[in-house]
């Protein structure tokens, strides 16, 4: 089987680096992106900068390759934003690896070749279910499969149990699950002179706070909580290592403190009802005219079905990594650099990387992705001494985690290290030490 290709899902930073990583190692990858181009989840906020510099934006093997077709690195100190990151890197990036990107490939399936539930199924290669845009399918037979395809798709809905709330799908046209951009004129006009509820406590909350706080008076604004304080919800401030986003907790309290923005705690949604939004608890927000829902985001595992994945029952994250990014035990500094031994499963050669790896978890950071990628492709190259050692060091920033994250915990493009700035969203990554 080593003539066959390294299928890597999802033409991402995660993906790309993949890819990238495997291309060094003389291995032979095919990414398989479902969208026109490559960082087509970026895109969606293009408009929002990122908390980390350009220095943490870059995989390292990426980085290697880049360099071969004269490409200028940019300068490591500047925050692109979303739209930079993909035209300055990762459209780049695609480019560099040529026909090893395949655009307009959805993955709706993998599969051990003419096995199910028989034996036998470890000596068979693995068969990748391709659907192209005109709807013709394919299959594609690999040596190995890496879903770096993240969890942009799949938000978590409004209702507090996990499922949406009663008239949830009915209201559908009054509620959005990422940070509108208010600086498009036509989303701008939707939300002024509304009464906005924003659900969920995590750093794209605070995000959309600033942001339509700008709208205040016109605008009202209720921000609906899970949890029942407040609490660490506006961060670690001044003593945040990513200093953009101890800024944006500082002026999302400002604004709640200056009264722009009405605070309801212990919230979990159980109905919506025409204009009234009602918790399990009786409690009412009445004459709601738009909901944004910023609840996180879950893995769609659908499409991997036929494969023996080891997951944590709660956080659908692989039961080895599961217990290492709990968040409400660990920040984005304490989860600790993991590899190819805390991805694994019992299918040989498939792994999940990057945000799809962490499941339900908010924590993930950009630079672990890197990371995994490098372990993975050690692993699949047979350097087990280079899969086994980490070579990235986390800083402890302290203010991500503790009890009660994980029950609202509303972040928004990577993680618990999201959103910056008014506008800004982020897949921020950890500053080296």
């Amino acid at each position: 089987m080593a003539e066959l290709p390294m299928v890597v899902v999802g033409a991402g930073p995660v993906g790309l680096a993949a890819a990238a990583e495997l291309a060094e190692r003389g291995l032979a990858p095919l990414v398989l992106e479902r969208a026109d181009r490559a960082g087509a989840a970026v895109a969606q906020w293009h408009h929002v900068r990122l908390f980390s510099p350009w220095s943490e934006l870059v995989g390292p093997a990426a980085a290697r390759l880049l360099s071969a077709t004269g490409w200028r690195r940019p300068a490591d100190a500047e925050y692109p934003t979303g739209e930079e990151w993909a035209a300055r890197y990762l459209r780049p990036l695609a480019d560099a690896l040529g026909d090893r990107v395949r655009f307009g490939a959805e993955v709706v399936g993998v599969a051990r070749r003419g096995r199910e539930v028989d034996a036998g199924r470890d000596t068979e290669p693995l068969t990748v279910h391709v659907r192209a845009a005109d709807g013709t399918e394919t299959r594609i037979t690999a040596r190995a499969v890496v879903d770096a395809s993240g969890t942009w798709g799949s938000p978590n809905p409004l209702g507090g149990d996990g499922l949406p709330a009663l008239g949830e799908r009915a209201a559908a046209d009054r509620i959005s699950y990422r940070v509108p951009d208010l600086t498009d004129d036509a989303v701008r006009a939707r939300y002024t002179g509304a009464h906005v509820v924003i659900a969920g406590s995590g750093h794209s909350a605070l995000t959309a706070l600033v942001a339509f706080a700008g709208l205040a008076p016109s605008t009202r604004i209720t921000w609906l909580l899970r949890r029942g304080g407040v609490g660490s919800a506006f961060g670690g401030g001044d003593a945040d290592q990513l200093p953009a986003r101890g800024a944006l907790g500082l002026r999302a309290k400002a604004e709640v403190e200056a009264g722009r923005v009405a605070v309801v705690t212990g919230f979990r949604t159980e109905r919506v009802d025409g204009r009234d939004l009602l918790s399990d608890n009786g409690q009412r927000v009445s004459g709601v005219d738009e909901v944004v829902v910023l609840t996180g985001f879950r893995p769609d595992l659908s499409w991997l079905s036929e494969l023996r994945l080891a997951l944590d029952p709660t956080l659908q994250a692989p039961v080895a990594l599961a217990p290492l990014i709990d968040p409400n035990v660990h920040s984005c500094g304490t989860v600790h650099p993991h590899g190819v031994k805390e991805l694994a499963h019992p299918e040989p050669d498939v792994y999940l990387a990057g945000m799809k790896s962490y499941g339900r978890a908010p924590t993930f950071l950009a630079m672990t992705g890197y990371e995994q990628v490098r372990s993975i492709a050690a692993a699949i190259a047979g350097d087990r001494e280079a899969a086994e050692r980490v070579e990235l060091v986390l800083p402890e920033t302290g203010v991500c985690g503790g009890a009660g994250v994980f029950d609202d915990a509303g972040t928004g493009a990577g993680g618990c290290c999201a959103p910056g700035e008014p506008e800004l969203l982020t897949l921020a990554s950890p500053k080296k030490r």
